[in-house]
């Protein structure tokens, strides 16, 4: 009941006019009926007048649009006394610009639940040396504080202990955990590791980069211009070419009833019904790919894309650490010490941890029992592992234990782990996010779409990402981007429309600047869904292409089922000015038109041809696994 009084309040022409449509049928039924002519009559042309009033003022705007010709088509129906018409055109009306609020309406839950989740406070260490809560908004540029395990740091600092792992995906879109060492920056929205540090400010609050985003996110939200109706484009050729024939059908025949015959086959529902009808039917056929439509003006949009635009880091890459290199420097192969790590690392709670086991079971190495395990926090593990003692971690921890350890010159993006084994170093094993499989896949048909131009970007480095590009044959590449940087190059790409496909926090205000913004919802940010038009609820980036079909398909059933309803409403004008159709018939003929237009757009509900599916800004490069 709350809701449908929500529903009253929100749209009451809709709740008015099914009340007067209610009284009107039951009025019927008595000996008042003769009343229902008027009032029905009465009150389409007071929707009618107040449609007018919103028209002149449009029109003074510049505007032009499906306005002129319901007005017509209201006053039409109820002169020549086809009042029951007139009070369906006034229901579709109301009841689609309803349907049409609804459907373009957007889920601002996630938008807040981001605000939601702007650092509050902040643990200020004093002069004396205690620690006292206070806002994060009063934090001053130079304060000391303590950033807890697994707590977000409050505003953009830098790292006085000696070293910590942060997660900046939610920032920047890496997967990897980074490691930071003392004098080494930490922004604001980050989550610290699992040990206690101290940082200081190197910026207030509202300087932050967390900030910054959350206003570019709000900013480009604001900012995208309403979309022009479809059908708008062809109400007023259409209203004028009806009115002209009325007009030449009475000025040859001399009879104003002729008029009224000519207009009310002049049907308005081919615009006012089959265009919203045929998307909000394309958005029904999207969800069953896992693609969920914000916006039914979106898929209008989306079908005339000529640019995309990709994020990397779990976009175009799997977001997932996986094994890419074993590098034994003793006696073991490659597999006896991946064998020997994976065993190990089953009792780690790093994030690393479950990529190594992975690897070891898609190889189908057996893990020898593990007799005794320990876990240093943030720097690795030490198992016996039968008469074996295996060091697995950071490299400055398995020297401790092995001698003669040698480090790595990593790409960014890039993670290792270090082994000792009995005192000896054994080997390295390094790792990386994998571009997804259905990556080429995707971009291969986006061309055949008619996308010219794809492009991406990443906050990694560009000898690493460009890997990607070349790998997908992406026309363009923009590396080491931070969030601003990727809002400035989506507003100056061309050719328009661009679409935008992200998946993070990051991601959420180029996905709102971009002309269309897809986001990868499944295992994505939620505030990259609230900013995004488009959600894919599948963690399949071939969803993309499943969207821009969909969306084609169902313009195209729209266009179609506009130009049938004018096509066989011009020839019933025509044949109307020769005085052979009288207005009863016209009317009834009237609904036959809707009634094709209208089974025509429901054909977007179809799938048609099945539709197949199946960075790192301002930290360093990822130097080891812990």
């Amino acid at each position: 009941m709350p809701t449908i009084r929500a529903a009253v309040r929100r749209y009451p022409l809709v709740a008015l006019t099914a009340v007067v449509g209610v009284v009107g049928l039951a009025l019927n039924w008595t000996p008042a009926a003769g009343i229902v002519p008027w009032l029905l009559s009465l009150y389409a042309l007071v929707i009618a007048a107040r449609e007018a009033v919103l028209m002149v003022r449009k029109f003074l705007r510049g505007q032009f649009g499906l306005d002129v010709l319901a007005v017509t088509a209201i006053v039409a129906t109820a002169v020549v006394g086809e009042y029951w018409a007139s009070l369906v055109i006034v229901l579709m009306l109301t009841g689609g610009e309803a349907l049409e609020d609804f459907a373009a309406g957007r889920a601002k839950r996630e938008l807040n639940a981001l605000l939601n989740r702007v650092p509050q406070t902040a643990h200020q260490v004093t002069e004396s040396g205690d620690i006292i809560d206070i806002p994060a908004t009063e934090v001053e540029v130079g304060d000391r504080l303590v950033v807890r395990p697994s707590e977000i740091v409050p505003v953009d600092a830098v790292l006085v202990s000696a070293t910590t792992s942060v997660d900046e995906s939610s920032l920047t879109g890496e997967s990897m955990p980074v490691e930071k060492a003392e004098g080494d920056p930490l922004l604001s929205g980050s989550v610290n590791g699992p040990e206690a540090v101290t940082v200081q400010a190197s910026a207030r609050a509202s300087d932050s980069q967390y900030q910054r985003i959350v206003e570019l996110v709000t900013e480009a939200t604001q900012s995208k211009a309403p979309i022009v109706r479809l059908a708008d484009r062809y109400a007023v050729p259409f209203t004028l070419v009806s009115i002209a024939l009325g007009a030449i059908a009475w000025w040859v025949s001399g009879d104003p009833v002729r008029f009224a015959e000519v207009l009310v086959v002049a049907t308005p529902c081919p615009l006012l019904i089959a265009a919203p009808v045929a998307f909000m039917a394309g958005m029904s056929s999207a969800s069953t790919y896992g693609v969920v439509v914000k916006n039914a003006g979106t898929l209008e949009v989306l079908s005339r894309a000529k640019t995309v635009v990709f994020d990397k880091t779990g976009t175009l890459t799997s977001g997932h650490p996986v094994v890419v290199e074993v590098r034994p420097t003793g006696r073991l192969s490659a597999d006896e010490l991946l064998a020997l790590v994976a065993a190990a690392e089953q009792y780690s709670s790093h994030v690393l941890a479950a990529s190594l086991v992975d690897a070891a079971k898609e190889r189908g190495l057996a893990l020898a029992e593990v007799v005794d395990a320990r876990e240093v926090a943030t720097h690795g593990v030490q198992a016996h592992i039968g008469s074996r003692v295996v060091t697995v971690g950071k490299p400055a921890f398995v020297a401790e234990h092995a001698p003669g350890l040698t480090r790595l010159e990593l790409q960014s993006g890039e993670a290792a782990v270090y082994i000792g084994i009995d005192q000896e170093y054994a080997g390295a094993i390094i790792l990386r996010d994998a571009v997804r499989p259905e990556a080429a896949r995707t971009l291969t048909e986006l061309r055949a779409l008619g996308i010219q131009n794809t492009l991406m970007l990443t906050g990694d480095v560009e000898q690493t990402a460009r890997k990607v590009a070349d790998e997908l044959q992406i026309s363009e590449l923009h590396a080491e981007c931070l969030p601003h940087d990727k809002v400035r190059i989506v507003q100056a790409t061309t050719p328009r429309p661009v679409v935008m496909v992200g998946d993070g926090v990051n991601d959420a205000p180029v996905l709102g600047a971009a002309d269309v913004g897809i986001a990868m919802g499944a295992k994505g940010s939620t505030a990259a869904s609230e900013s995004a038009d488009v959600v894919l609820l599948v963690d399949d980036l071939y969803r993309v292409v499943s969207a821009i079909k969909v969306s084609q398909r169902t313009v195209h059933i729209a266009l179609q089922s506009i130009w049938i309803g004018i096509a066989i409403s011009i020839g019933l004008m025509l044949f109307a000015m020769t005085g052979a159709l009288p207005a009863v018939v016209g009317a009834g003929l009237q609904e036959v038109v809707d009634l094709v237009t209208i089974l025509n757009a429901l054909r977007a509900l179809g799938r048609g041809r099945e539709i197949p599916t199946t960075r790192t800004a301002t930290s360093k490069s990822v130097t080891s696994a812990r």
